[in-house]
């Protein structure tokens, strides 16, 4: 009976010691859940934001195989690839102020855009092959500031359009442009950036950088509109850059404000930053196995074609900053195309421009010389 009872008493304490155990694992539990509560409460995650307020499908980073090389047929010509960018759309330049030589509103925006896109289909088909070169598609590059924004008190008293108008505007300007491209060019591929005009705060804000954008509104507002179109990928941004791949050419797209540089050159100019923004980031993108061979950048309102590095420039052009502040050379506004051939890397660029020359009627020559005496 004594031999039972001690038995009974180690089931018991057993039982005891079990019921602990899990006591003490329900409560770890109950914590872990607790916790991760509070974390998508604070941060809300891309996949949360896209899928639960945009209704967009889950974002796979991957890009589609057709840019890649690894699927259809390759293109004669290799993969045409644009960059959109710094359209500053809303924002208004008043040529009195900048010597007459550009002038800018929401109508001459719209009017900008709808020519770089005819001319980039123009470019393609009848510059670079006839009527019925096959392309494998084209690479449409957002790369941030496409509106003007009010992050400066200048702005919010001169713009046409406030941010969320311009919103509106361009989701439609560009699903038209994305539309004439696949079109045109039978699949789109567009990875997306943000800018730093485009932010709701006042400063820039590195936590949540895309989600105070308001062009990262207008990219999944794209995102949905296309959301069941087999060959439009349209590619919002997580974070500051993107990366994808062109015929094994590995292509970095970031807008250019972060490049963690400061300062430019009176001599150079912009490419003095530029260069070492671009080594700065080719450092940290090797660190973690995102090495790419070419990285591309908005921003800076010019075209440059530079080792490793190719900078957009501004559909807005010559404004009042620039010609004030900057003291910067006249840029005609223009847009770039480049094409990536899949044996011979980039073998073609070319600058659209958007607005003919100033004093165009006094170059009609098309070559003369000075007369001996």
């Amino acid at each position: 009976m004594a031999k039972q009872t001690q038995t009974i008493d180690a089931l018991r304490k057993e039982i005891a010691a079990l019921t602990e155990i899990k006591d003490r694992r329900n409560k770890e539990n109950i914590e872990i859940r607790r916790e991760l509560k509070e974390a998508r409460h604070e941060e809300d995650t891309a996949e949360k934001i896209r899928e639960e307020i945009w209704r967009i499908a889950g974002h796979n980073p991957a890009p589609p195989t057709w840019i890649t090389g690894d699927g259809g047929k390759i293109g004669s010509r290799g993969c045409p690839i644009t960059v959109w960018s710094d359209w500053h759309y809303g924002e208004v330049v008043d040529p009195a102020q900048v010597n007459r030589v550009n002038k800018y509103n929401m109508d001459i925006g719209r009017k900008r855009a709808y020519r770089l896109f005819d001319t980039t289909a123009d470019l393609a088909f009848n510059h670079m092959g006839r009527a019925k070169t096959v392309y494998p598609g084209i690479i449409v590059c957002l790369g941030g500031d496409m509106v003007g924004g009010d992050i400066h008190e200048e702005l919010m008293a001169t713009n046409d359009r406030t941010p969320q108008q311009a919103v509106d505007d361009l989701t439609d300007i560009l699903a038209a442009g994305i539309e004439k491209m696949a079109t045109k060019f039978g699949k789109v591929y567009v990875p997306c950036v943000v800018g730093n005009h485009g932010r709701s705060t006042k400063r820039t804000h590195m936590k949540g950088l895309v989600y105070h954008n308001y062009d990262w509104s207008i990219y999944c507002n794209l995102a949905r509109y296309f959301r069941k179109e087999k060959f439009i990928r349209i590619d919002p941004p997580e974070g500051a850059d993107m990366h994808f791949n062109s015929y094994g050419v590995h292509y970095m797209l970031t807008h250019g404000d972060l490049l963690g540089v400061k300062g430019g050159d009176g001599i150079i100019g912009a490419i003095g930053p530029i260069m070492r923004g671009s080594i700065k980031i080719g450092r940290q993108t090797h660190q973690i196995g995102l090495d790419f061979d070419e990285l591309i950048m908005c921003h800076w309102h010019q075209t440059l074609w530079l080792p490793g590095v190719t900078v957009n420039n501004s559909l807005k052009g010559f404004d009042e900053y620039v010609a004030h502040g900057l003291r910067a050379p006249y840029s005609r506004p223009s847009q770039c195309l480049w094409f990536n051939h899949p044996e011979h890397g980039t073998t073609a660029r070319w600058e659209i421009f958007l607005e003919g020359r100033k004093r165009a009627e006094q170059h009609t020559k098309w070559v003369s010389w000075p007369e001996r005496k």
